[in-house]
């Protein structure tokens, strides 16, 4: 077994592996760029080395840097996690060149698979089912257009050494395949030095189902189950859960004999998974093979009790499988969400800054919480906008999925913008109750962002503001008061009774049992005997409440002040449709339009470069160009302007 471990990553992955290292007795070496030097997974390390500075091409994707601080710190061995260097074979073979061994795969398997048209072929030729498409790269645009035009649209443009949702394009049409193209080939270059494209039939509303693999060096594999990933924004997953909803034992059974063979005819060995594109109708079609752990990984581990990272080390080590396919159960439903800084109501688009409070919900032995950032810590435009991922576990769906709900309305996050109250929501639809999603879902439904519904009336936001005034007031309160939704006026009565209190209206009654105190940034409560978390900002017109993807307004005063407020005339809103900003700090890649210029609403007036995605800006309306405030390769910050429009 390894002494000593360097893990060649940052945040949430490098603390995971670290926990699991130190566990088996195995000394940890972390590497941290000049921005990461104070995150969490430096710290929880027994040493750590700083590789460069905060661009990841100086730091977390350099060979040398990390090779040297591997061998300085006498490690023998190298964890790539996820993401950075995990699939490139220039760096396994680096690693293999100066005497270390990979926590992962051999350096062909990864070469074979992180080639897409490669991957296709050998897939292709072990008797999988692939997705019709080209065989080899495109030469242009219209190279694209003319076999996209024989296979027939929708079809999907990827670059050849793509992944991680980077480099994809869903093209419905010949008019959008020239600037489809250019993007994917942007991207490719940008993201993996590597712009060659090609195209495939896209299926519709299909699933996303992954098979995790286990092999070892001594020609043992094993399949631990599929995971459900088909609930992705611009193609990166944003909820998985295992095991799928949707997959039946027939379905199971042929898919995963297709995964363990695809890894056996790669001479596979480590944690991979063998990811599938499947149809209504359950045909399925080979999609990729990642040569590496998957940030899901979670889900996987809770219903099958297995530690993937000490499988992966166990296997480099050159130790056999510990267990036979008949050893692996599956008990149990988890899923997992991916919290990420990111602002839904501007379209999902990444936000950084600092985490002002971070204060995750309590975990217990069914709920995990893996994240590299703290109270305090940078999210930075560097890197991935992922903060945390939260994971339920239940004997059952629905129970996995309400404690979910529950832990991610009491995940207090400022300082940025998030996507808990999207995941809340999310998880509360009646879609994703029945399980009747698609990996086109999200895409579809939430083409602009989600903005909270505002539900001044709720119930829960009513008796949660009546109540805190009454924690707040020691009990001691007057028997009748009005909770304000925004302007509406709701009488309730509030008395008290041991330690819960009854809220009630006219229409409704609510025992509420809180178990909160004035200082918390979230009112956690029983309500008619239900756990429901809200959190809370506080404002000098009163609180907003937060809970299950919804929000309300609300204040309490006396029916007197209720009277007197109706009477108070609303402000009207100043019109800034004119201004076009930057919904994200950034670099602006290219300009669209110059002064006077006659524009269309929804016509593209710039591309600014954010956290690794190329984000189109739009103009709100139409209108004439009267300024353009930024040039190309100029940063701009958030609510920057970009355009003024007359």
């Amino acid at each position: 077994m390894f002494e000593k471990l360097l893990i060649a990553n940052r945040g949430e992955i490098a603390c995971r592996i670290i926990s699991t290292a130190q566990a088996m007795g195995i000394h940890c070496v972390a590497v941290y760029s000049k921005a990461d030097s104070n995150a969490p997974h430096v710290n929880m390390a027994d040493e750590a080395v700083c590789i460069g500075p905060p661009p990841p091409q100086d730091s977390y994707l350099s060979f040398q840097a990390i090779i040297a601080a591997a061998q300085t710190t006498g490690c023998s061995a190298i964890h790539p996690g996820y993401g950075f260097l995990s699939e490139n074979p220039d760096f396994a073979s680096a690693v293999e060149a100066a005497g270390l061994t990979l926590i992962g795969p051999a350096v062909d398997s990864i070469k074979i698979m992180g080639d897409k048209l490669t991957a296709k072929e050998l897939a292709k030729s072990a008797g999988i089912s692939t997705i019709p498409g080209t065989d080899s790269p495109l030469k242009d645009a219209a190279e694209a257009k003319k076999f996209s035009d024989q296979i027939g649209y929708p079809v999907m443009l990827k670059a050849a050494a793509g992944g991680g949702g980077k480099g994809m394009r869903v093209v419905y049409n010949s008019d959008e395949l020239a600037e489809a193209f250019e993007r994917v080939s942007n991207e490719a270059h940008t993201g993996f030095g590597d712009d060659r494209i090609f195209v495939e039939k896209f299926i519709e509303n299909p699933r996303h189902i992954e098979i995790q693999i286990l092999a070892d060096t001594h020609g043992n594999v094993i399949h631990l189950g599929e995971r459900e990933c088909s609930l992705q924004r611009r193609h990166q997953k944003v909820i998985e859960e295992a095991p799928s909803p949707f997959v039946d034992a027939k379905l199971r059974e042929s898919i995963t004999k297709q995964a363990v063979a695809l890894a056996k005819a790669v001479n596979y060995h480590s944690a991979g998974t063998v990811e599938f594109v499947v149809g209504e109708d359950h045909q399925y079609y080979f999609l990729e093979m990642n040569t590496r752990l998957q940030v899901e990984h979670p889900v996987t581990e809770f219903i099958t009790g297995l530690d993937l990272v000490e499988e992966m080390i166990r296997i480099a080590a050159g130790e056999p499988l510990r267990y036979k396919q008949n050893d692996i159960k599956f008990t149990g439903h988890a899923i997992e969400a991916r919290v990420y800084a990111e602002d839904s109501a501007r379209g999902f688009l990444p936000s950084s800054g600092r985490l002002v409070h971070f204060r995750p919900p309590v975990l217990d032995d069914q709920l995990r919480l893996d994240t590299g950032v703290r109270e305090g810590s940078e999210i930075s435009t560097y890197y991935d906008p992922m903060i945390s991922k939260l994971i339920a576990y239940g004997p059952d769906r629905d129970t996995a999925r309400l404690k979910l709900i529950e832990s991610l309305d009491g995940f207090y996050i400022r300082g940025v913008e998030t996507n808990l109250s999207f995941l809340s929501h999310l998880l509360n639809t009646e879609t994703f109750q029945k399980a009747q999603i698609s990996t086109t879902y999200l895409d579809t439904h939430y083409p602009d962002g989600y903005v909270p519904e505002e539900d001044n009336s709720a119930e829960i936001a009513i008796a949660t503001a009546a109540t805190m005034l009454a924690v707040e007031n020691r009990h001691n309160v007057e028997h009748s008061w009005v909770v304000l939704g925004g302007r509406t006026p709701h009488p309730v009565c509030i008395t008290y009774e041991g330690y819960s209190y009854t809220v009630s209206s006219s229409k409704w009654r609510n025992e509420v049992e809180p178990h909160w105190l004035p200082f918390m940034p979230v009112f956690s409560a029983l309500f008619n005997g239900y756990r429901v978390n809200v959190q809370l900002d506080h404002s000098q017109s009163g609180t907003r409440l937060s809970w299950h993807g919804k929000q309300a307004r609300v204040q309490v005063v006396t029916p007197r002040v209720a009277e007197l407020i109706q009477k108070i005339p609303e402000k009207t809103k100043a019109d800034h449709s004119g201004q076009i900003l930057s919904p994200m700090p950034g670099m602006v890649i290219d300009i669209r339009v110059k002064p006077g210029d006659h524009i269309k609403g929804g016509q593209a007036v710039a591309i600014v470069e954010a956290m690794k995605m190329e984000n189109l800006i739009q103009s709100p309306r139409d209108g004439i160009v009267a300024e353009v405030l930024v040039k190309k390769g100029e940063s701009v910050n958030v609510d920057q302007k970009l355009v003024i429009l007359v």
